[in-house]
């Protein structure tokens, strides 16, 4: 099963709203999803972003490929530095 972190988008018309989930590649994007990794309100002045550093890092080692958007978000927050250097320290 290829897992993808990805953005599944709630709220109103003009209001979006996403959750950053660890979902099955092959789910459609509102649809089945594994877990819930943070949140993404881009609505309100300067996005607000909260993701639980310690499940993306999990989902990253196990092979989780993040979107464009998500991978942009989780290097605003830190967090593929942090990956990235994992991985070095690994081999």
């Amino acid at each position: 099963m290829a897992v993808k972190l990805r953005l599944k988008r709630g709220g109103a018309k003009q209001r979006p709203f996403y959750r950053i989930v660890a979902a099955d590649s092959r789910s459609p994007r509102d649809g089945r999803f594994i877990e819930i990794i943070g949140t993404y309100n881009p609505i309100v002045e300067n996005y607000e972003v909260k993701i639980d550093e310690e499940k993306a890092l999990y989902w990253l080692n196990n092979g989780a490929q993040p979107t464009d958007t998500v991978r942009s978000l989780l290097s605003k927050q830190g967090i593929m530095a942090k990956y990235a250097n994992s991985k070095k320290e690994g081999k």
